[in-house]
C-alpha cells in the first residue's frame, strides 16, 4: 500500500500486509540489509548489525543511526546514572535528507526534507523541570538538537509529534541547547551548517583543521566533538 501525504513532495510511504498472518517486519529484518550511509563505501557486514546502532535505541523508523549516540557504552550510560546525569529521550527517524548536500550556493535556499520525531509528554516535564532548576541541556548528536529546538518555545518544551523540517543554519539562534556532543561531518552537509551555526564557524574550522592534523577519524564510525 503506498501512501504520498507526506510532508514533501516526491516522497511515498510503503506500508506491508501479510497474508498469513507472520509479521512484514521480521520479513525486512530477514531479507534486508543494514543501510548503511552512503558515504561507507562497502556492503554492510554482520557486526554492523550491532556497532550501527546505538545501546539505547527502542524504536524502528530511521534509515540511518544517530552516530554521536554510539559513543555511548553500556557502562558510560550506567557511569552517568552514578554521576547522577539526568537524561531524557526523544526520537527523530533520520530520513534521505540528512545526507543531502547542499548545492545552492546560498545555503540559506537549501531545502531540508522533514523527519518524524516524537518528544513525549515525559520528555518535556523533565525537561522544563531541568530548565527550572537552572541546569543544562547538553544533545547528543544534531538530530536532537532539531527536535529539542523544534519543541522549545517561549513557555518552555511542549510534547509534540509529527514532522519536523527544521533547517538549522549560521544565523538560528538557539533556545534550548547549551552544550553539543556530535561527530565530525562531511563538507557540504546541514550537519556541519548546524554545528556551525552552534560554535561559530571559525572555531569549527579550527576544531576540523586540528582533527585533520591529529589524524581523527571522520563520520560515522568517527571520532566525536563536544561544543561547550
Amino acid at each position: 500500500l503506498f501512501r504520498s501525504s507526506l510532508p514533501q513532495p516526491g516522497l511515498a510511504e510503503v506500508r506491508f500486509f501479510s497474508l498469513n498472518g507472520s509479521d512484514p517486519a521480521q520479513l525486512v529484518l530477514k531479507q534486508g540489509e543494514m543501510p548503511l550511509p552512503p558515504y561507507i563505501r562497502r556492503a554492510p557486514e554482520t557486526s554492523d548489525q550491532e556497532r550501527y546502532q546505538t545501546v539505547y535505541a527502542s524504536r524502528p523508523g530511521a534509515i540511518a543511526c544517530p552516530t554521536a549516540g554510539l559513543h555511548f557504552t553500556d557502562a558510560v550510560m550506567a557511569d552517568l546514572t552514578r554521576r547522577e546525569v539526568e537524561t531524557v529521550a526523544v526520537t527523530l527517524h533520520v530520513g534521505p535528507g540528512t545526507f543531502m548536500p547542499v548545492r545552492e550556493e546560498d545555503y540559506t535556499r537549501h531545502h531540508l526534507e522533514p523527519e518524524y520525531f516524537e518528544l513525549s509528554a515525559t520528555a518535556a516535564d523533565k525537561l522544563n523541570a531541568a530548565r527550572s532548576q537552572g541546569k543544562r541541556l547538553a544533545a547528543v548528536g544534531t538530530t536532537s538538537v532539531r527536535v529539542l529546538e523544534y519543541c522549545a518555545g517561549p513557555g518552555g518544551f511542549a510534547a509534540r509529534s509529527g514532522w519536523c523540517g527544521l533547517y538549522i543554519h549560521p544565523g538560528y539562534r538557539f533556545k534550548a541547547v547549551d552544550r553539543l556532543l556530535t561527530n565530525f561531518h562531511l563538507p557540504k552537509s546541514t550537519l556541519l551548517l548546524l554545528v556551525s551555526a552552534f560554535a561559530g564557524r571559525d572555531l569549527i574550522m579550527k576544531a576540523y583543521e586540528e582533527a585533520v592534523k591529529e589524524k581523527y577519524r571522520f563520520y560515522s564510525y568517527g571520532d566525536c566533538m563536544l561544543i561547550l
